[in-house]
């Protein structure tokens, strides 16, 4: 037996209209061509699928039977014919993202969670365990965006620039460090210096200012979560180079300072890397808008802290 989509097209109509000329109708087809159908169909399943001396027409048994079948994979079928629909219009997609940046979580949430509500047909992931091969997975379709500040030239791949941002140093309030106005490659000779786990390359600290300045600082920490590096500082187990975006967390506590790193201060780009060919996509477009955007607020909150601790010597 051979079904085709029309077939149980036909039968839900006869059933919903209850006749062959308002099914032939609400399928834009001859009651004629109708018949021819429904004739050729119950010659292929060997039974009659009506009970045709009823009026109005009535399933048989069998009829029945492909008429449940109708119901379960007719809504099934259109549903992917609406997401199909919906791609081909720009309203649904997949935005999987990988990060190289272990502190923009604190502004990617905010910026997802704007993205949610207006393109809710877009499926959202973050896949974190992709951090160390985040590139290849981009080209390879594991992944549809990559938050990076190290852009590279690859095939197939456009790095969008979302914002500028400044690495700041950070330590406790008691800190030697606090009369400075700013801090230089030198003053992490004898200090522990903590990071995020990831290559020198990619640390902002080490490939901005120690690595050209040959500097080793006494001691290394690494540390993967933001709040966890935080509370190592406060107690004055280290100090930290972080994103101006994530100070925001301090900025009404008395136990840190902070500093620009060097007097004129580091400046990073961050850049979200796409598929040349997704960079137009209506909703690829509307989160990068967003991700050039609410980062500043968080950036806006971390310069009023750092002006404080300038200025007075405390971060209040």
């Amino acid at each position: 037996m051979y079904l085709e989509l029309r077939h149980l097209r036909t039968i839900k109509a006869i059933e919903d209209t209850g006749g062959l000329a308002r099914a032939a109708e609400a399928l834009n087809i001859t009651q004629s061509a109708l018949s021819h159908q429904i004739k050729g169909l119950e010659e292929q399943v060997g039974t009659e699928l009506f009970v045709r001396r009823s009026r109005p027409m009535r399933l048989s048994a069998a009829g029945q039977r492909l008429l449940r079948l109708a119901q379960r994979v007719l809504p099934e079928v259109r549903a992917v014919e609406d997401e199909f629909l919906a791609l081909r219009q720009g309203r649904a997609g997949r935005l999987h993202i990988a990060i190289e940046c272990h502190a923009c979580y604190d502004w990617l949430f905010p910026v997802l969670e704007q993205f949610r509500r207006a393109w809710p047909d877009v499926d959202i992931d973050i896949r974190p365990g992709l951090a160390f091969r985040a590139l290849p997975a981009l080209q390879n379709e594991e992944v549809d965006l990559v938050i990076s500040s190290d852009p590279e030239k690859l095939d197939g791949v456009v790095f969008n620039p979302l914002f500028d941002y400044s690495p700041t140093f950070i330590a406790a309030a008691n800190s030697p460090l606090t009369q400075k106005a700013y801090v230089e490659a030198e003053d992490f000779l004898d200090q522990t210096l903590i990071t995020y786990p990831v290559d020198r390359a990619r640390s902002d600290i080490f490939s901005g200012l120690l690595t050209p300045a040959r500097i080793e600082p006494k001691t290394h920490r690494q540390v993967e979560l933001t709040a966890v590096i935080l509370m190592l500082v406060a107690a004055g187990r280290g100090v930290a180079v972080l994103p101006d975006w994530v100070l925001r967390e301090v900025r009404y506590r008395p136990d840190y300072i902070t500093k620009p790193v060097t007097e004129h201060g580091l400046q990073k780009r961050l850049y979200a890397a796409t598929r040349t060919e997704d960079a137009v996509q209506p909703y690829m477009a509307y989160f990068l808008r967003l991700a050039r955007t609410e980062p500043v607020k968080l950036q806006r909150g971390a310069a009023a802290m750092t002006t404080g601790a300038v200025s007075g010597g405390v971060a209040l």
